[in-house]
């Protein structure tokens, strides 16, 4: 099996990227006949980013299941579709070809309809890593539901919010969810949510760590038992849908602390991830992918899910975290599978590094041929430990950027055909038109400048609204800068064109009347030898304006605190400049991050600030508690 829109060298690159740009619309056509449609599109594309208002390949029919699974089915039914390793090691890993997991989803669907969800219904998903995590979300896009999946870590508030944000009338969960040597009790999580939210009529739950939990007669209904009952039913035919209609939404945080539910439709976004599935990561028939993202964020929808899938590759989904039972169970995992590509976070690299090299030792890890990072820039210790110590100096390594919003990857060198620069993301991909701009909006041309980074045309897979609040999506993204897809990411482009991500925009510290992005500051911090990890924000500073606050995790107690802080501050200044140094060094055992390894800087300002009694709502971190140990040991 072949894609005739995979791109296989830097020349051909080239000629896709001009032809995505001065014929936007029959690049695209081109591209997406060759998926499954019911009927052709009227027009291949209707925009503008005033109101704003994106249609893609509008009037077209399809569904997206059939796409991801029927297709398939009827190519190569018993091709490996999804592996899932359980967080314990010593539990049976499963495989479900393409021709099982097609059953499943249609048996699923079934239970769905039986429970009274439609076409259009919103239905929330709060479930472990778990195979049925991704049949549920199939599921739901088999009847045309509108799926709303929720980091299984959130706190009942969390999930109130949303549910009653989307007005959900089925959600869809398990008793529990093992990660690490934990197990985390999800239905009675849900319990405490449905409190305040009225809308739900039905809670499916899946049996998966058999702790005790309270089923609400005639709201509750176990997984098992329902698809009992349809076991002998015919399975569910795929609804037809349009192509703008709606596929899921994914909350994702606002600056206002309301999260936003970011809307994403059927035939834009799966044109979308499988194009740059297939492009980015230079996937090959049979490979094994492993992306080690939740499917509670849009990495594992756009890279465990929807991608591969709809390219009919075998995809690794992973319940457990990286350091358990110790620290090589993601090269365990690589050798035991055969897994030849690998996209997981720079903050799961990091927190590896620390351990050095002794978990590495005598793992096969030969099959590798791609590496990816994606959540944040990788700073270039990071990079080049991964790519030394993983890749084998062998492995191209992919440094994608991109957002919830925008579906998929945006800016990113394609494995092995175009060239990789550590730390930067280097070039768009086609269709994705990147434009700098000043604080006034006024474009920043050539190169060798720093702007903020923007897009000026859209792309298939970007979003279209966010969920019951258009004003809030038109405010937040196209209202910055007229006429421009604003990012809210600062950006470099260097003398070679390629694209380096700086931070948020609201992480650009001005110091002295120097911009400095928070990301360069920490990257040559992290270079130190002695430290795992930092996070950099500004604080006011009489005489600077800005001034530098840096959190930093070692690698090892030091008892000479002044004199590593002088280290640092040496490093910092021989690799930006002296203008870069920190005013404040704070060593922390760690950093308040999110379930998805994203550094809460937000609350890491106020702290700097002196301002420790309104951090807002620090339940949904991985550890709450090191916000009071940062918070008492302040500079």
């Amino acid at each position: 099996m072949s894609y005739p829109y995979q791109i296989r060298s830097f020349e051909e690159y080239q000629v896709a990227y001009k032809k995505s740009v001065e014929n936007p619309e029959s690049f695209w056509e081109e591209i997406a006949s060759n998926f499954k449609w019911h009927k052709k599109w009227d027009a291949v594309l209707n925009w503008n980013f005033n109101e704003p208002k994106v249609e893609w390949f509008k009037g077209g029919q399809l569904n997206i299941t059939e796409n991801c699974l029927d297709r398939w089915v009827e190519i190569q039914p018993n091709a490996p579709a999804i592996i899932w390793e359980a967080n314990n090691p010593d539990e049976k890993d499963r495989t479900l070809t393409y021709k099982e997991l097609h059953q499943q989803v249609g048996q699923f669907a079934n239970v769905l309809k039986n429970n009274g969800a439609r076409k259009g219904d919103r239905i929330c998903i709060y479930m472990p890593m778990v195979p049925e995590l991704a049949i549920a979300v199939l599921a739901c896009a088999r009847i045309g539901a509108i799926h709303s999946v929720v980091f299984g870590g959130f706190s009942a508030q969390s999930v109130s919010d949303r549910i009653q944000d989307a007005q959900c009338n089925i959600v869809i969960t398990a008793d529990g969810a093992f990660r690490g040597n934990k197990t985390i009790p999800l239905k009675s999580v849900i319990d405490e949510a449905l409190i305040t939210c009225p809308s739900i009529q039905k809670v499916i739950v899946l049996s998966r760590t058999g702790i005790a939990v309270s089923m609400m007669n005639e709201r509750d209904t176990w997984w098992e038992d329902e698809m009992k009952k349809v076991a002998d039913a015919p399975l569910c035919p795929a609804e037809i849908m349009d192509a703008e209609d709606m596929l899921f939404i994914l909350y994702t945080s606002g600056s206002t602390g309301k999260p936003k539910g970011v809307v994403h439709t059927c035939g834009g976004y799966m044109v979308w991830t499988n194009y740059t599935f297939v492009n980015v990561f230079q996937y090959q028939s049979g490979q094994v992918h492993f992306c080690t993202a939740d499917i509670g964020w849009v990495t594992g929808h756009s890279y465990i899910i929807y991608g591969p899938l709809s390219a009919g590759a075998t995809t690794l989904m992973f319940e457990g975290i990286p350091t358990w039972p110790n620290a090589g169970r993601f090269w365990d995992i690589i050798e035991k599978h055969k897994v030849e590509i690998l996209y997981t976070a720079p903050t799961a690299i990091r927190s590896l590094m620390a351990f050095g090299k002794d978990p590495i030792e005598g793992k096969d890890l030969s099959t590798l041929k791609v590496l990816g990072t994606v959540g944040e820039p990788i700073n270039e210790e990071a990079w080049h430990w991964y790519d030394d110590n993983i890749g084998k100096n062998n492995s191209p390594i992919v440094d994608t950027w991109w957002q919830t919003e925008t579906g998929g990857v945006l800016i990113s060198n394609l494995a092995g055909v175009t060239k990789a620069k550590p730390s930067f993301a280097t070039l768009p991909l086609p269709g994705v038109q990147p434009v700098l701009v000043d604080e006034n909006g006024n474009e920043v041309s050539g190169n060798n400048v720093s702007g903020n980074l923007c897009i000026k045309f859209p792309w298939p897979g970007m979003l279209r609204s966010t969920y019951g609040d258009h004003e809030r999506c038109r405010t937040t993204y196209f209202s910055t800068y007229k006429n421009l897809y604003f990012t809210g990411d600062g950006c470099l482009r260097d003398s070679d064109g390629d694209y380096r991500i700086t931070g948020r925009v609201d992480d650009v510290l001005n110091v002295s009347g120097h911009r400095i992005g928070t990301a360069e500051v920490e990257n040559a911090i992290n270079m130190h030898s002695g430290v795992v990890e930092s996070a950099v924000v500004g604080y006011h500073h009489d005489i600077k304006g800005q001034g530098i606050y840096a959190y930093v995790i070692l690698n090892s107690m030091h008892t000479d605190e002044a004199h590593m802080r002088q280290d640092i501050s040496q490093t910092v200044a021989k690799v930006i400049g002296a203008i870069a140094k920190p005013d404040k060094i704070q060593f922390v055992s760690g950093l308040p991050k999110t379930r998805s390894g994203k550094i809460m800087r937000r609350i890491l300002r106020k702290i700097a600030e002196g301002e420790t009694s309104n951090l807002g709502d620090t339940t949904t971190l991985l550890d709450p508690l090191i916000v009071e140990e940062i918070k008492n040991n302040k500079l």
